[in-house]
């Protein structure tokens, strides 16, 4: 079935996109608007998670408690995140309950009470989930990677730091809301079983009123190289390590995503294969895929004891630089069957679409169709793949680690 992906944009700015997956029995929408972690002062961290979680407590017609039990009622599945630019919430539910639902979130962002006394629970929550990560070394090596590669400004954890949410205050949350909370590069993002028209005509009612300026520009963002450590009195060390790659809106980004692809796609990958089946250095090896705005990276994490640190570190390197000797056909059959498989998978999710059309047009500003991706992917060669890795090869690299010892840069890594 030939894909088809419907656009509106709101006098306010305000885009509105939509796929019909007419298959489906449900439907599932993102609300993605231009407010994260850069927005916050720096004396305030952890303010854009504070105040997205007292949206969700009370808002228009309902109280907090009303909120959860109407959505537990109509059956919804939600979720709400902060990002370094976007604040976002998404639903999923049948497809007869989509104007209750979405009447819902929009006054969540548009008609917040923020009362009074549930700012403390919400700063215990945050504080809660804030020294969680104490317990969580993976996750706080990925923290640090990001605060190192950058910067103060754009690597900023959603988490916030102690001190910012202990000082947030109910009036710091409500101005961020004001300031921030703007139609003008909001997306709204609807897949499932709909009609357009009514689709459009129930977002014009719900947000076709609401005012706000344009935000301004944010700086533009670059990596940083460089190395941290820190110490961890402990049997294991966490590796995370960052170079530089193409961004998600360049013309060879799916060249430069296939060789990720090559490197961790599967338990055949080259990354699985060499540093953890062949070498049994680690017990977990991956790389993904980065980008914020125009600025691209590669981030990998190994895990593994510490007597075997320096040694698994070195390997990955070598395992990601022995791109530069070419792909075997084998491995390209593998990676194009992986996104075959996962573009059938995506189109019984409305959730899955609904967001990725909102994060396509949020960096690309048009939402490219399954069709587009499977041709870009199809045309994908060993030779492409190797002038790619020739033409953007790994630079200004970031390492970070956590473990009893700090670990060297294998030799001509370190630039």
């Amino acid at each position: 079935m030939q894909q088809k992906v419907f656009e509106h944009r709101l006098p306010n700015g305000m885009v509105v996109l939509g796929e019909p997956m007419p298959w489906l029995e449900s439907v599932a929408f993102s609300l993605l608007l231009p407010a994260g972690t850069h927005n916050e002062p720096s004396k305030r961290l952890g303010l854009a998670g504070v105040t997205l979680e007292m949206c969700q407590r009370g808002a228009g017609p309902y109280s907090s408690r009303e909120i959860v039990e109407q959505l537990d009622f109509l059956g919804v599945e939600r979720s709400s995140s902060v990002t370094t630019f976007h604040t976002s919430l998404s639903m999923a539910a049948m497809a007869s309950v989509l104007e209750p639902t979405l009447e819902i979130a929009a006054a969540i962002f548009r008609q917040p009470h923020f009362p009074e006394d549930e700012l403390e629970e919400a700063r215990q929550s945050a504080l809660l989930e804030l020294a969680s990560i104490d317990d969580d070394p993976a996750q706080k090596c990925f923290k640090e990677l990001k605060k190192l590669r950058y910067g103060e400004l754009f690597g900023r954890s959603s988490l916030g730091d102690e001190n910012g949410l202990e000082e947030t205050t109910l009036l710091d949350c409500k101005n961020f809301q004001r300031d921030h909370y703007h139609p003008d590069g909001a997306i709204l993002s609807l897949a499932g079983n709909f009609n357009w028209e009514k689709f459009v005509a129930t977002a014009e009612q719900l947000f076709g009123d609401w005012k706000g300026n344009a935000l301004a520009k944010h700086p533009k963002v670059a990596s940083i190289p460089g190395n941290s450590h820190l110490g961890h009195d402990s049997q294991q060390t966490h590796i995370a390590l960052a170079y530089d790659a193409v961004s998600y809106d360049h013309p060879e980004y799916y060249q430069s995503r296939g060789l990720v692809g090559i490197l961790s796609d599967g338990m055949s990958s080259r990354l699985f294969a060499e540093v953890r089946e062949k070498r049994g250095l680690v017990y977990s090896v991956s790389a993904s895929s980065h980008s914020l705005d125009d600025c691209g990276s590669v981030l990998c994490y190994a895990g593994t004891t510490a007597p075997r640190a320096q040694e698994t570190l070195d390997v990955t390197v070598a395992t990601i630089r022995s791109l530069n000797q070419g792909i075997e056909p084998d491995e390209l059959k593998r990676l194009k069957s992986r996104v075959r498989t996962s573009l059938v998978m995506e189109q019984e999710s409305s959730s899955s679409r609904s967001s990725q059309m909102a994060y396509d047009w949020a960096y690309l500003g048009r939402v490219p169709t399954r069709q587009e991706l499977l041709k870009a992917i199809e045309a994908l060669t060993c030779e492409s793949l190797l002038e790619h890795y020739r033409k953007y090869p790994p630079r200004r690299w970031s390492l970070v680690t956590i473990g009893p010892e700090p670990l060297e840069f294998p030799d001509a890594v370190s630039q």
